[in-house]
């Protein structure tokens, strides 16, 4: 199947389509997005001889950047990036704050925003109706992440060597997963939901 522009995510397909119940399910959305990517930070799966957890942080960022497409995608992690600015615990572990997000993993939140942003715009082109668009858009999603994220942390590490050890080696295995579940589930919904309008 080829992409094609359609301009309808998942998003569009329920729910108010104009004036003030679309700003109504838009804020409900934007709420519900931010307690999902909460909720995604705390599930942590440790590999063997890996002392750094896995989370569900990315598979989150950018299912919803699918889902609800490039702008309201991008402000659902912008309002979440600014919750754990001010201090709330929505972040992996209880840390917090501007000091917290300048740390090593301030590149990686940067790319959260990016990455949402992309897969909402992939998503309206259609990518997200078909397994293998949809994987290539995680996939470049997954890149957007990676890059803003190590270029930030190689400032905290001793050279190039420790930073992919540090901020991509124990991930590769749990972000594989997670790009094969994000490319079977959001064009399996499509598939539910084209069979139950049939």
């Amino acid at each position: 199947m080829a992409a094609t522009e359609n301009n309808i995510v998942l998003f569009d397909t329920f729910g108010a389509t104009h004036g003030t119940a679309l700003r109504a399910k838009q804020a409900a959305m934007v709420v519900l997005g931010i307690a999902a990517l909460a909720a995604s930070a705390k599930v942590q799966v440790f590999l063997p001889g890996n002392p750094v957890p896995i989370t569900m942080t990315t598979f989150g960022v950018l299912t919803i950047g699918a889902a609800y497409g490039a702008r309201l995608g991008l402000i659902t992690v912008l309002g979440y990036l600014a919750l754990g600015a001010l201090g709330a615990s929505v972040f992996a572990g209880q840390e917090a704050g501007l000091t917290y997000m300048m740390g090593g993993t301030g590149g990686y939140l940067v790319g959260y925003a990016l990455a949402a942003a992309a897969l909402g715009h992939f998503a309206r082109r259609g990518w997200d109706r078909s397994i293998a668009w949809m994987a290539l858009a995680m996939l470049i999603g997954n890149a957007l992440i990676y890059v803003p994220g190590l270029l930030w942390l190689h400032q905290f590490a001793n050279g190039w060597a420790q930073t992919l050890e540090w901020g991509i080696t124990p991930f590769l295995v749990g972000d594989g997963l997670k790009l094969v579940l994000a490319a079977l589930l959001v064009p399996g919904l499509w598939n539910l939901l084209g069979r139950a309008r049939g």
